[in-house]
């Protein structure tokens, strides 16, 4: 596909520098682009490469003031960073406007329904009452048990399993291998030693606008629902146990687990490998720096913490800081305590 540099103003409102008529075919990274590619640059640390890249198009911030002559067409924009992740978007739904038909062989339940402009991928199964509404996209080999619901415009990469009765709201995207609605880890511990499994009888619910990783496993609630609010956005590799709850637009970095009937915030950040306990909540805003593991309640709106346990983020630098100085403050304390003998000697 190719464009021009005044296509792709309009698409992100940006405001030309140089050719409106030069075109480009694909994408490049600003410090090995070539011709006929387009590339974004936001960062400071890249400002070399500006004046050296072989890009056509630059997507820049509009309050860029160049100390260098730039060979390229500059499409000036108020973000360049979320105008290019725009841009990308909007590259591939044109890319996926001709996916679609059901490919074979496939099993499809006669009473599921399937809407208008769907791409259903070989080796999938399409279970009973499952309702598949327009445009949605789903890849080769993934499963949908009976009653599953997918809203319109929404990916479900290859192999995505969804469980029986979960809801998958418009415009999300779950990427390969990722389960929802898996059995929640409920088990009641008997007289003998033995565990006895807690039948898990609700689903999971995704709204609007959410995104999931590759290999993550959202757990359907023992009643109710295990619920992830509309736009949060989560990392490979993530487990969401049974009743747990994801406020909307928060975001969760790779190899983070959250045990049972947790309800996390809107707006919370949480870093890659966090560990959280079940039955605690986790406030609107909260930062979560990576490997920490947190015990208890956070009910501070936007307080960042980090550690195992979790603590206050400004008190663990302190602390951190003192750990270092111990030496230093052993050998003080030591020379004090021969200080005090001598004095009592005297």
């Amino acid at each position: 596909m190719e464009f021009t540099a005044q296509q792709i103003a309009a698409l992100i409102q940006g405001r030309i520098e140089g050719d409106p008529e030069v075109k480009v075919r694909s994408f490049g990274r600003l410090e090995n682009a070539t011709a006929g590619q387009i590339a974004f640059f936001s960062n400071p640390k890249y400002e070399e490469y500006l004046y050296s890249t072989q890009a056509s198009i630059i997507i820049v911030n509009e309050s860029l003031e160049p100390e260098h002559p730039i060979g390229a067409t500059l499409i000036k924009v108020k973000d360049a960073y979320s105008a290019f992740a725009s841009l990308l978007s909007e590259y591939e739904k044109i890319k996926r406007q001709n996916l679609v038909g059901i490919q074979q062989p496939v099993f499809i339940h006669p009473t599921a329904k399937i809407g208008d402009n769907v791409f259903i991928g070989a080796f999938s199964y399409i279970g009973e009452n499952v309702v598949i509404r327009d445009h949605v996209k789903i890849y080769p080999q993934v499963f949908l048990g009976s009653n599953v619901v997918i809203d319109h415009d929404s990916i479900l990469f290859a192999a995505v399993k969804v469980q029986h009765d979960c809801v998958i709201g418009s415009h999300v995207s779950i990427h390969a291998g990722t389960v929802i609605g898996s059995d929640g880890f409920g088990y009641a511990p008997q007289a003998d030693g033995t565990y006895k499994k807690i039948p898990q009888i609700g689903n999971v619910v995704i709204e609007d606008n959410v995104e999931i990783g590759s290999n993550c496993t959202i757990d359907r609630s023992t009643i109710g629902s295990t619920v992830i609010r509309a736009g949060a956005k989560l990392d490979n590799l993530i487990q969401i146990a049974h009743n747990v709850e994801i406020g909307n637009n928060t975001v969760i970095a790779a190899q983070s687990g959250i045990s049972g009937s947790t309800k996390v915030g809107k707006n919370v950040m949480i870093g890659g490998q966090v560990g959280i306990v079940g039955h605690i909540q986790i406030a609107d805003g909260a930062k979560i720096n990576a490997q920490s593991g947190v015990s208890k309640s956070i009910k501070q709106e936007n307080m960042a913490v980090t550690g195992t346990p979790a603590f206050e983020y400004t008190h663990a630098l302190r602390s951190q800081s003192l750990s270092r100085n111990l030496p230093t403050l052993e050998k003080r304390i030591k020379e004090l305590e021969d200080l005090v003998a001598e004095l009592r000697k005297k």
